[in-house]
């Protein structure tokens, strides 16, 4: 179908936005797009659609910061220099206040662990 220039906001919205499907790739929404409608420059207007788009922008993964490699954690020096903290969820109520979560802190130096309901 060949689009009029006025509806060609409205048709690239209706194949990049369509709420039951969700935001697809540029790839799978280019084809989308020209099984659909067709107008001069199409792909030109798609592609500035697409890279302008503020939600495609914000979750796409090529604009964010690219990952580091992997880094080893200094040993601590003192006790209680550096802690870890788990959660144990899904515990049987007990005790008079009923707790059924317990918050576990543990000293990364000593591996002495302390146990907060």
């Amino acid at each position: 179908m060949v689009i009029d220039r006025n509806h060609i906001s409205l048709t690239l919205k209706e194949c990049h936005c369509c709420p039951y499907i969700g935001y697809m790739s540029e790839d799978r929404n280019k084809v989308r797009v020209a099984s659909t409608a067709w107008w001069p420059q199409w792909e030109q207007e798609f592609s500035e659609y697409i890279n302008t788009f503020e939600v495609f922008q914000k979750a796409n993964r090529k604009h964010g910061k690219r990952y580091g490699l992997l880094q080893d954690i200094e040993e601590p020096k003192h006790p209680w220099e550096t802690i870890t903290m788990y959660w144990v969820t899904g515990l049987v109520p007990g005790g008079k206040e009923n707790f059924n979560d317990i918050l576990v802190i543990v000293d990364r130096f000593s591996k002495c662990a302390r146990y907060l309901p």
